[in-house]
């Protein structure tokens, strides 16, 4: 299963009118199955206000992960790294077994 949740925001207590503007939002993409999770997790920054600003009490992850996405984060690209460290680590490509003369 692949989720991606806000891990927290930093925002502008004022831009022109505005108040409590976000400017920054960091985010998490986690893999996980069978007990084991892999994630890759980064931040992303924005411009101003557009003409359809939300207000923060107002916002939803969803919209803002919309954001994230919409601003450079490539959803498909971090959904398939994260899913390929997952299969790496319930199935890994490389272990290491004991030396066969160990007892």
């Amino acid at each position: 299963m692949i989720t991606w949740q806000i891990d927290s925001m930093a925002v502008k207590p004022q831009e022109g009118s505005y108040t409590d503007v976000v400017v920054t939002a960091a985010w998490r993409c986690t893999a996980s199955d069978a007990g084991y999770a892999a994630s890759n997790y980064g931040s992303m920054g924005f411009t101003g206000p557009g003409d359809n600003f939300t207000p923060y009490a107002d916002l939803t992850q969803d919209e803002v992960l919309g954001w994230v996405w919409a601003n450079g984060v490539n959803k498909d690209e971090v959904e398939a790294n994260v899913q390929r460290e997952l299969d790496n680590l319930v199935n890994p490509p490389v272990v290491q077994l004991p030396l066969p003369w160990a007892s």
